[in-house]
């Protein structure tokens, strides 16, 4: 599998929406169905809020005409609150390149600080330390808290 770099990501329309949810609902770690998705206020009427608010960032990355994964960030708690890559396309680089969309995109927004939370123990949990953020604790939820100086 070539290895895809940043010039393949895009920033995300309505129009992916349903291929959001897709991806999002395909993952192996943290997978939720729409019903639980919905449950935690994840819609396509809330995704499309998001997408289309200058407070949020949201960027994918195709690969064969297929949506593969997005990435998604809030300005103004200067928060990456989502990063996810279809099964078959982790390892390719494609996590890397929409983690990096985002922190460019905060930034470049001002930002000097960038947080973030992920399940402890996870792929993603390794995924994080391996791209040089630091592991500052635990979330009340128990997720556990990373940060990104700038």
């Amino acid at each position: 599998m070539q290895l895809l770099n940043d010039s393949n990501i895009r920033t995300a329309t309505r129009a992916d929406i349903t291929a959001i949810l897709a991806v999002r609902t395909s993952v192996k770690e943290n997978q939720l169905n729409h019903q639980q998705l919905a449950e935690r206020g994840i819609t396509e009427q809330s995704l499309a809020g998001m997408i289309e608010s200058s407070q949020h960032g949201c960027w994918c990355v195709e690969v064969d005409g297929r949506l593969a994964g997005f990435s998604m960030a809030d300005q103004q708690q200067s928060n990456i609150f989502a990063l996810f890559v279809r099964p078959e396309y982790e390892g390719s680089g494609l996590g890397s390149a929409l983690l990096q969309a985002a922190i460019d995109w905060l930034s470049s927004a001002g930002q000097k600080q960038i947080n973030l939370s992920t399940d402890p123990g996870t792929r993603a949990f390794e995924f994080y330390l391996r791209q040089g953020w630091k592991h500052v604790g635990l979330t009340e939820q128990g997720e556990a808290k990373f940060k990104l100086q700038l």
